[in-house]
């Protein structure tokens, strides 16, 4: 068995219990799956104060500095962010932080075998700091912006490759990532695609009719799940409703263009046919993935977006834009339709050609299928129990 120190900035806590999902869903199916076992270090940006004046921001006071989460515990150390020079020295902080939790956690008495960090930059570039006082191999698993946007600025693309080096493995959750770290001049050897899985026993299918009387929805219902900023694209979907007048839109979770999304939908006269519905659990989001007959997903960029993965397993087909791994996923007609451009004119003629001919029902589940965790949980144990020995 392989013991993981994970370390991470995004992973779920008693505060913010959707950060990360996918990081800790992975942790506990290697877990497990009896191959690994783990402790976490997981840190937040420090802030002083928890009051409502800072809603954003108290959050991060009111997130205990350990806590244990279905039979794992985590350590929540805090680490400094300067605004606007952040990005520079950010990874230092971060580095002085988990080294100082990295001390506690073997003073309570865990060895670990191997350090397994997310996201490369902050997180991968503090780890690969920390590499010697650490003492241990470190992988890096690539989610998405971290390659995609950030690795276009200089210093980050010059220090995310140099962390890449060091590390003992990178991974990626889409073939697209692993190009993407192949530009940075990373080797090929080095890159190791496990891409995410879908829980196929908590996304399963529920009659569609008693869950959109639940929701109080009657007609054809889309839904775009995601946080609500600008790079989700949730602006596109509800320009698109004039043209779609048979249909409602629900839109799940929140963000700082809440506001702005509901003066666009009145503006455009369809304030009546989109729903703003807060970020909620996944075993509510199951009842909305199964009440909808097609999930948008209209990205600017993603790195393997769970949300397709998900609502395909609810036996919900998709249309979604060619960004990340989608392309990798959405391959069959009975998983959904592709666009073709990431514009209003797209999605309205891609849900048009996904009602006029969907998939009978029990399809798009039996796509979603072949993405259980299965294979993706075998291969990293396999890695990792090679690589704790280099």
């Amino acid at each position: 068995m392989t013991k993981l120190l994970v370390i991470t900035t995004l992973y779920p806590n008693r505060i913010q219990f959707r950060h990360g999902l996918f990081v800790e869903t992975r942790l506990l199916r290697l877990v497990a799956s009896g191959q690994c076992d783990a402790v976490v270090i997981a840190p937040v940006p420090w802030f002083p104060i928890a009051s409502r004046r800072f809603p954003k921001y108290s959050q991060y006071a009111q997130v205990p500095t350990k806590e244990e989460r279905q039979g794992i515990v985590i350590y929540h150390p805090r680490y400094l962010v300067i605004p606007k020079v952040g990005m520079l020295v950010t990874p230092l902080f971060l580095a002085l932080s988990t080294w100082l939790a990295a001390r506690k956690v073997k003073q309570s008495g865990y060895y670990y075998d191997l350090v397994d960090a997310h996201y490369y930059y902050p997180d991968g570039i503090a780890v690969a700091l920390l590499s010697g006082p650490l003492g241990k191999p470190f992988t890096v698993t690539a989610r998405g912006s971290d390659i995609n946007l950030l690795a276009n600025i200089p210093l980050p693309r010059r220090m995310i490759r140099w962390a890449a080096r060091k590390a003992a493995a990178s991974i990626t959750v889409s073939a697209a990532l692993k190009e993407r770290l192949l530009e940075l001049d990373v080797p090929e050897e080095k890159i190791h695609v496990f891409r995410n899985g879908v829980d196929l026993e908590r996304f399963t299918p529920l009659p569609r009719d008693p869950c959109k009387k639940k929701l109080g929805v009657s007609t054809t219902t889309l839904v775009s799940v995601g946080n609500l900023i600008e790079l989700k694209g949730h602006d596109l979907i509800i320009r698109a409703m004039p043209a779609l007048p048979d249909c409602q839109l629900l839109v799940v979770g929140d963000g700082v263009l809440r506001e702005d999304l509901a003066s666009l939908a009145a503006s455009l006269g369809v304030e009546q046919r989109v729903r703003f519905i807060p970020a909620v659990p996944q075993s509510e989001l199951v009842e909305i993935y199964s009440a909808a007959d097609i999930l948008i997903l209209a990205s600017s960029r993603e790195g393997m977006p769970n949300v397709v993965l998900e609502a395909m397993a609810c036996d919900t087909p998709v249309v979604a834009a060619a960004v990340g791994g989608v392309p990798e996923i959405l391959c069959d007609p009975s998983a959904g339709v592709l666009l073709p451009r990431r514009d209003v004119e797209s999605i309205i003629a891609a849900i048009r050609q996904l009602l006029d001919d969907y998939p009978q029902p029990g399809t798009t589940r039996r796509y979603a299928e072949r993405f259980s965790w299965d294979g993706t949980v075998s291969g990293l144990g396999d890695l990792f129990n090679r690589l704790q020995s280099i």
